[in-house]
């Protein structure tokens, strides 16, 4: 099987601590800069899977990075550069603690949710006689809390959120705004590549002067949702499932095998032919949604790749 890297054990000049999430992990260098590396990590229902999946890590940074680029022009972003395929620097941010997940289709977690008889989800209502994968009459935002290592993910109001002082009503107001704005354009290319943007999540922080910036991760099948758009409606008409790109069908086949990360449940084996699939998903996402072809880095020795690429920036830096 291909090289994979799924855990960094980096030393870079002026590091100052190492942030390790469930996919990526961060270097802050002198309190100004943060070296984010997307590794091959897969994770779901929040835990981290045994196994790593190939070309994963450059897929969902090189995603990432170039919807940054595409958005930059209606929300400011925390990047600078990427001096690696599975590497992305930006400037030091303070996160907010939730995380922005805005919805214009009920799927997923929704689509659970609203199958056990719930109509609120983060105390927004959903309509009665809706069906799975049916469109919302407009985009619903349904944050979660940022969770620390380890712990899950958690539904939470927008009232909530103001009345515990999680974050203040202002730069609410403003994550509000920049989470449908950039929404509004992911839905318009991916409109432009046959593709729906079903939902999605986002991550904001505050510059050291005070700005509000996207941050991590934007419109990658790890913290996003697409249908094809050919065949959608009939396939609704029809009630079969959406053909989709997105992390969904590694949670059905682990649902399917009897895990939705509980306690007591096993995590089923992940053989070379699953993670080779997995791979080859990743890889026709990053192709459908970019209009362009995937470029295998050389992972033979992918450690020393990425050292090398963010030493030689670091330096030009200084």
């Amino acid at each position: 099987m291909s090289n994979t890297i799924t855990t960094t054990n980096f030393n870079f000049p002026d590091q100052k601590s190492v942030y390790r999430g469930k996919v990526r992990e961060v270097y802050n260098i002198n309190n100004e800069l943060l070296v984010m590396v997307a590794t091959d990590r897969l994770s779901a229902f929040d835990v981290v899977l045994p196994k790593g999946i190939p070309y994963k890590g450059q897929i969902l940074n090189q995603i990432a990075t170039r919807f940054m680029e595409l958005t930059e022009d209606i929300v400011p972003n925390w990047l600078i550069a990427t001096p690696d395929p599975n590497v992305a620097v930006g400037h030091l941010c303070e996160p907010f603690k939730v995380e922005m997940v805005i919805r214009g289709y009920l799927s997923g977690h929704a689509a659970r949710e609203y199958a056990a008889g719930k109509r609120q989800i983060c105390g927004v209502v959903m309509p009665e006689g809706l069906k799975e994968n049916d469109k919302f009459p407009e985009p619903i935002i349904t944050p979660t809390t940022k969770a620390d290592n380890g712990s899950h993910d958690e539904d939470i109001s927008r009232e909530d959120i103001l009345d515990k002082g999680i974050v203040t009503e202002e730069d609410y107001l403003v994550l509000e705004k920049f989470t449908r704005d950039l929404f509004q354009r992911g839905t318009e290319i991916a409109a432009e590549r046959g593709l729906i943007l079903v939902d999605t999540k986002y991550e904001f922080g505050k510059t050291k002067e005070g700005v509000i910036v996207l941050i991590d991760e934007i419109h990658t099948p790890d913290s996003s949702r697409y249908f094809y758009a050919d065949g959608y409606q009939d396939r609704q008409d029809k009630g079969e499932e959406q053909k989709q790109l997105s992390k969904e069908f590694v949670r059905r086949w682990l649902i399917e095998n009897d895990f939705q990360g509980q306690d007591g449940q096993q995590i089923p084996d992940m053989t070379e032919e699953y993670i080779e699939s997995v791979s080859e998903r990743y890889i026709e996402l990053y192709e459908k949604i970019l209009g362009e072809k995937f470029v295998k880095a050389n992972i033979a020795n992918i450690d020393q790749r990425i050292d090398k690429n963010v030493l030689e920036y670091l330096a030009a830096k200084e």
